[in-house]
């Protein structure tokens, strides 16, 4: 089974059903943003509809040429590797900080002071 980065850049593979009775369809896009017990389980934010608000304030469907839209999220959920499959790698989605923060995330404190003490020495 494939191991996924975070920020890598998945979709689903079988309909995942939400707590609040509402499905994710297959193929649905979706961001790994936590990674539980070395890939177990991931925690995926799920993505929908280009949108944006309008000027009564609520939310309605939009284009990606709209200077004010964005992608709605449809759901922050714990997925398993079986149920998704890899798109993109987060280098190619994320910045370089994004993809460092990742990173550290994941380092000791004694590795994290290591590179602490040599990104001093790039200043």
């Amino acid at each position: 089974m494939k191991s996924f980065n975070l920020f890598d850049t998945v979709k689903t593979i079988e309909v995942i059903p939400l707590a609040n009775g509402d499905i994710v369809p297959i193929d649905t896009i979706g961001v790994i943003v936590e990674i539980y017990n070395d890939g177990e389980a991931y925690e995926v934010e799920l993505f929908g509809n280009w949108v944006e608000y309008n000027q009564e304030g609520e939310l309605i469907i939009s284009h990606s040429n709209s200077s004010n839209a964005f992608v709605e999220t449809i759901a922050v959920i714990t997925l398993y590797p079986q149920q998704i499959s890899f798109v993109k790698p987060a280098r190619e989605t994320v910045g370089i900080r994004a993809q460092l923060l990742g990173l550290l995330d994941e380092l000791s404190e004694e590795k994290l002071n290591q590179v602490k003490d040599f990104a001093e020495t790039l200043r």
